[in-house]
């Protein structure tokens, strides 16, 4: 069975969609839709592709089995639940709605009419996220001590949230996927210089059980764009660098043992052995999790980052929206 998919939304993120798409087997993209017809442009190699520019248009469309939605955030509820009263599967970008409320409503809608619910957590699919999960899984790695991101930028800047909400699931939603381990409080810290009203720079800690500490940053006031995340654990560390092309990974055999006697009460001795750098298949993630979506429709599967999964990093934004209000940490229940 092949399915018929219609991309909502063609501005950043959208064209992206449409390029992987046309090259799954499973797949069949028929239409895409945007309220501005000068997007269309983006699209121009894949003449076969309808075009339209309302999204009635789509959700009419009996042959239209599944829609990937890549709209702003703001729109993301209402065209979602529409999609599937209409009896569409769903594809929703990250972050899934403004609420848990909206998110936990369109988990119900799915559920009800029997429709496939996914979130775009693209960095789940990565080879890389889930090859850190193997190592870290591993003894000879340890217990983990921190999660450090660094996620920064110049821009794209957004009409209707802040930094957080813009960047911060990508690192919610890897934790979530890494450790099994629930979170205990938040703290978020922000500023916005350029913009009246929305954050643009970020800082976030987030004490999870197990000991183990969450620290990230965020900017879109960055004049280089980094994108890297630190794994320190009792025997190994992990770099993960998503900029580079290839080396990705590298996992360092270093680490700091204390021991305390009568005589030295303090005295740290320091490990440092060889680098190991793992060879990942050279496949785009964003290719995965669209393959992952259509096997999903065909076999009536559960998605790995299904409407759950998007709730929790919602309902972490929420959190973290919470504590940059009142500049206090949040107890999470």
């Amino acid at each position: 069975m092949k399915v018929n998919i219609a991309v909502v939304g063609l501005g950043y993120w959208g064209p992206n969609l449409v390029r992987n798409f046309v090259t799954v087997p499973g797949a069949s993209i028929t239409t895409v839709c945007d309220t501005n017809p000068a997007t269309f442009q983006k699209i121009k190699p894949f003449s076969s592709i309808k075009t339209v520019r309302n999204i009635n248009d789509v959700l009419r469309d009996k042959t239209i089995d599944a829609v990937a939605i890549a709209t702003p955030l703001s729109t993301h509820f209402i065209l979602a639940k529409k999609a599937i009263l209409a009896g569409k599967h769903v594809l929703l970008e990250k972050p899934m709605t403004q609420t848990s409320i909206q998110s936990q409503e369109l988990i119900k809608l799915a559920e009800k009419n029997k429709r496939i619910l996914m979130v775009g957590h693209t960095f789940i699919y990565s080879q890389a996220v889930r090859q850190i999960k193997k190592i870290i899984k591993r003894k000879d790695f340890g217990q983990v001590y921190y999660f450090d991101s660094t996620r920064i930028n110049l821009g794209i800047l957004q009409k209707d949230s802040n930094v957080i909400w813009d960047l911060a699931p990508h690192d919610f939603s890897i934790i979530n996927y890494l450790f099994d381990t629930k979170p205990i409080s938040l703290l978020a810290t922000g500023s916005h210089f350029v913009g009246k009203k929305y954050e643009e720079i970020a800082h976030i800690v987030i004490k999870y059980e197990n000991n183990i500490n969450a620290y990230i940053n965020l900017s879109w006031l960055s004049p280089v764009k980094i994108r890297s995340i630190f794994i320190g654990g009792s025997k190994k560390m992990i770099v993960y660098d998503d900029i580079q092309p290839s080396e990705k990974i590298k996992i360092y055999n270093k680490r700091i043992k204390t021991t305390e006697n009568n005589i030295t009460p303090f005295s740290p001795a320091y490990r440092s052995g060889e680098i190991i750098i793992p060879n990942l298949e050279q496949k785009e993630a964003l290719l995965t999790e669209i393959e992952h979506f259509v096997e999903c429709i065909q076999m009536n599967k559960k998605p790995l980052t299904g409407g759950l999964e998007g709730l929790k990093v919602v309902k972490l934004l929420e959190i973290a929206s919470e504590s940059l209000k009142t500049n206090l940490e949040v107890i999470i229940k």
